[in-house]
């Protein structure tokens, strides 16, 4: 750190044709990862030499995907429920009191469910921002302290491509999945000059559950077959398919990497172009 305040660190660079994202050793902290984005990103984060800490609240599927992960590395799970942040909090302190502190850290929390905002009820709001906003707040409280001593830090939010453009139908996502955007901009703000940087991943049609919910809850609504609104979804993609899980893992893992150090309060849309806007 110069007199300035300002971390000095040595830029990482290109191996032969082979970019080092040098996160051998690096601890993260995965929510969500018993399926999906999470688990693809827990994945991702091992074969990269990551000790893995999976959070979620399904404590057979943690342990099965715990089972999953490269046994070359010191990876573990955290039982924990998001309808909680104090518990949450208490929970993720004691395991850190336990073991090292995390170099990076993945909010990544299933969405709301759909329907208009108008007909909303005000509990889903305050049960969105609870889930989503208050604890990510929690969170990144609890892990920049050793971010701050190791000089080094990512905080890596999976939101949606509605930050950018709001979805039809996600009324109660749009609104907070907005808020967390700002959230992490600002944050960004805040702790860019320690090393730490905070992005957001923005996912577009995924092959995940949550997908595959949505899309029959569409087919029932308009009185469709399931392969017709899944094909509907499909050309409404630049790329004319759903993406896979892995294919947004990859983009969280770079972030992750020092190769993204000047990467700092962006909203990354993995979408296959499908948000209109830039």
């Amino acid at each position: 750190m110069n007199q300035n305040g300002i971390i000095n660190k040595k830029i990482p660079a290109f191996a032969g044709n082979i970019m080092n994202l040098n996160l051998n050793n690096k601890n993260a902290l995965v929510c969500g990862s018993t399926q999906g984005i999470g688990k693809a990103t827990a994945m991702a984060l091992a074969e990269e030499g990551v000790n893995v800490t999976l959070i979620a609240r399904n404590e057979d599927k943690l342990k099965a995907v715990l089972a999953e992960l490269p046994s070359h590395r010191n990876h573990s799970y955290i039982v924990a429920d998001f309808s909680n942040p104090e518990a949450l909090k208490t929970k993720v302190s004691e395991y850190i009191k336990m073991h090292n502190g995390f170099h990076i850290l993945i909010n990544n929390t299933g969405g709301p469910k759909g329907g208009p905002v108008f007909s909303a009820d005000i509990n889903e709001f305050e049960s969105a921002f609870t889930q989503h906003l208050k604890c990510n707040h929690v969170l990144a409280q609890i892990v920049v302290p050793f971010m701050k001593e190791e000089a080094f830090g990512r905080i890596i939010n999976v939101i949606s491509t509605s930050v950018k453009q709001p979805l039809d139908g996600l009324g109660v996502s749009n609104t907070i999945r907005g808020a967390v955007a700002n959230w992490s901009k600002t944050l960004a703000n805040e702790l860019g000059s320690f090393g730490i940087t905070v992005n957001n991943v923005l996912p577009g049609a995924t092959a995940t559950e949550r997908l595959s919910a949505i899309i029959k809850n569409k087919a029932a609504k308009t009185g469709v077959s399931i392969d017709d609104a899944s094909n509907a979804m499909k050309n409404a993609v630049p790329v004319k398919r759903f993406a896979k899980p892995e294919e947004t893992a990859n983009a969280i893992t770079f972030l992750a990497s020092e190769c993204a150090s000047y990467i700092n309060g962006i909203n990354l849309p993995v979408d296959g172009g499908r948000t209109k806007s830039l």
